[in-house]
């Protein structure tokens, strides 16, 4: 017999779920089986009356009647019952009983018949037991205790009616019942396990796919739980996005202003008072732009404008650069910077590598309290890898991956802004992803961290170091005495602001807030150059201030443009026109040497 397979993950069905099946495939061809034997029953009393050999026939023939009747009435109770697993028990007793009955009813016959048949009746009688016993094999080998009380009780009277009868051969007839009785015994006890095999196995497959559905179910609910958290997440970072690129805006205006009029003021005359705190309201502002510079490099990541330019260049250039703006403040916290020198050269964005190391060195120093930061290139293979070293805090492993995330920051619960926005690292990780570099961290609390930037090496010649160096100013800057610059801004304090920073230059001024006074002034006085806001008044841009003036005064007007937008789309859409673009607030010295560099390649 064999052995059927359980099914991985699917637990094998009960045994009263496996009998209601079993009580099921009984009842359900109890009709058809009933109704069959039944008409054997009546051709078999027929034929006997015929004979004139059974004058108890009717009554016979109206029990197996009455018996077939129960036999479909229970199979029809059973299989239209609410709750079959309670009935199961009851139904297989009744069932046992009942069968077990007809049985003895079909081996009453032979006792009844055999004496006064004729040999075609009894030949007829013996083929129609036969067939009955038979029949119940295959109608009940699912409930084989059912079976074998109809089966013990039809068959051995049968054999033993034929033995004690006084003719020729019958003896051997009823050997050979008892002979098939016995054979069908085994092979319905066999077709029983193999039915219960195939039930089991049946509602094995069920059970499976049932928990397949809830499991598929399961992961749709999680599947759309997950689209709605993420479509939650970005709604979020959308709405972050959006509330920082205007509270950059906001703020961005007034402090650019208000850096305007401090350098205006510097250039007058002023008590030594008054020069000490100038110094200190120029310290906190230019506090405030280096935070708004670091959320428009955040910004700029986000918006995909980075673009990388990718060229030979010495690290030794940006160690010297980095060190310059950074060694003092480890000298102001009493910590030993060290720069290791290098003669490697490198192939990447220059400006982009420095940003990084920059952020990374920034850093170092902040959450370093004793001892000293590190900075230095070792060659890994076809790799330069530049790590930046510190003997701070440490970071635990579980928080490595938070701390490269925006606004995240170790040890600063009170916000000191001292400790930055917690962009740093965030932007160093952005800025490595879009150069294809690899940045990784290892640390141990206590004892310091150790940031790996690897960089691929180069074999060819570095570029001029002078090219980068941001910001250097042309080597004969023109006098901006009697240049005319128009400025359009929407911001009545930043017009003015820039207004006096232009005619402290020497420059001649005019100022509009809107374009259409912008093209008016322009027909009045031709200016040298525009000086444009990005975004102005009833949704209009700088952009397209720029093409009218132009287009009014059918020339090449130089223009520069000046935002203090952050949304990644305004950034794109700013870039996109090729026009030089700034980020308020734009320092002075800045803005005087993209003024001279604009005027001196227009001639």
């Amino acid at each position: 017999m064999p052995q059927w397979p359980q099914l991985p993950g699917a637990p094998w069905p009960p045994a009263d779920r496996v009998l209601v099946e079993q009580l099921r495939m009984v009842h359900a061809n109890a009709p058809l089986s009933f109704g069959v034997t039944m008409l054997v029953a009546a051709i078999t009393v027929w034929l006997l009356q015929s004979a004139g050999a059974l004058a108890l026939s009717w009554a016979w023939l109206v029990c197996v009647a009455l018996a077939s009747a129960l036999a479909v009435t229970l199979a029809r109770r059973f299989l239209q019952s609410a709750e079959p697993l309670l009935a199961a028990a009851q139904a297989v007793r009744a069932t046992g009983l009942l069968y077990s009955f007809y049985g003895g009813l079909w081996g009453l016959l032979p006792w009844l018949a055999l004496d006064q048949a004729s040999p075609a009746t009894t030949i007829w009688l013996l083929c129609a037991v036969a067939c009955v016993l038979a029949g119940g094999g295959n109608l009940m080998a699912p409930v084989l205790p059912a079976f074998n009380g109809f089966a013990l009780l039809l068959a051995p009277p049968l054999a033993l009616k034929l033995m004690l009868m006084d003719r020729p051969g019958f003896f051997l007839l009823g050997v050979g019942v008892l002979l098939m009785l016995f054979t069908l015994l085994g092979q319905t006890a066999r077709t029983a396990r193999l039915l219960r095999s195939v039930i089991e196995l049946r509602l094995a497959h069920e059970t499976m796919g049932d928990r397949l559905r809830e499991e598929s179910a399961r992961a749709e609910r999680a599947r759309a739980d997950a689209d709605a958290a993420r479509q939650d997440a970005e709604r979020a970072n959308l709405a972050k996005s959006t509330f920082l690129a205007a509270a950059s805006h906001d703020l961005r205006q007034p402090i650019h202003a208000q850096g305007l009029f401090l350098e205006v003021l510097a250039g007058t005359p002023l008590t030594r008072y008054q020069s000490e705190v100038l110094a200190s309201a120029r310290s906190a502002s230019a506090a405030s732009a280096q935070m708004l510079d670091t959320l428009l490099d955040f910004s700029r990541i986000e918006a995909g404008v980075v673009k990388p330019h990718t060229q030979a260049f010495a690290l030794q250039t940006l160690f010297h650069k980095i060190e310059n703006d950074l060694a003092p403040l480890a000298d102001a916290k009493a910590l030993a910077y060290r720069a290791r020198e290098t003669g490697a050269l490198v192939d990447s964005d220059a400006a982009l590598v420095e940003l990084i190391l920059r952020n990374l060195m920034s850093n170092a120093i902040r959450y370093t309290e004793r001892g000293g930061v590190l900075i230095a290139a070792r060659r890994r293979g076809a790799a330069l890898v530049v790590e930046v070293r510190d003997t701070g805090i440490g970071i635990a492993l579980e928080h490595q991956q938070e701390v490269f995330r925006e606004f995240h920051q170790l040890g600063n619960p009170e916000r000191d802004r001292r400790k930055g926005l917690g962009l740093g690292l965030a932007i160093a990780q952005g800025l490595a992803h879009a150069l294809g570099h690899a940045l990784t961290l290892s640390s141990t609390p206590g004892r310091g961290s150790v940031f790996r930037l690897s960089l691929p090496a180069s074999r060819a010649a570095a570029v001029p170091a002078a090219v980068l160096v941001a910001g250097a100013f042309a080597p004969t800057a023109p006098d901006l005495r009697g240049v005319r610059v128009l400025v359009l801004d929407d911001d009545a304090s930043v017009r003015a602001g820039m207004a006096h920073l232009l005619h402290s230059w020497g420059c001649e001024c005019d100022t509009a807030g809107s374009i259409s006074e912008a093209l008016a002034l322009a027909q009045q006085r031709r200016p040298a150059l525009l000086i444009t806001d990005y975004r102005l008044r009833e949704q209009h841009t700088g952009a397209q201030a720029i093409a009218a003036l132009r287009a009014q005064s059918g020339r090449h007007l130089p223009a520069l443009m000046i935002t203090g937008d952050t949304a990644p789309e305004r950034l794109r859409e700013a870039l996109a026109t090729g026009v030089p673009l700034l980020h308020k607030p734009v320092l002075p010295a800045r803005l005087f040497e993209s003024v001279t560099q604009l005027l001196l390649v227009a001639g």
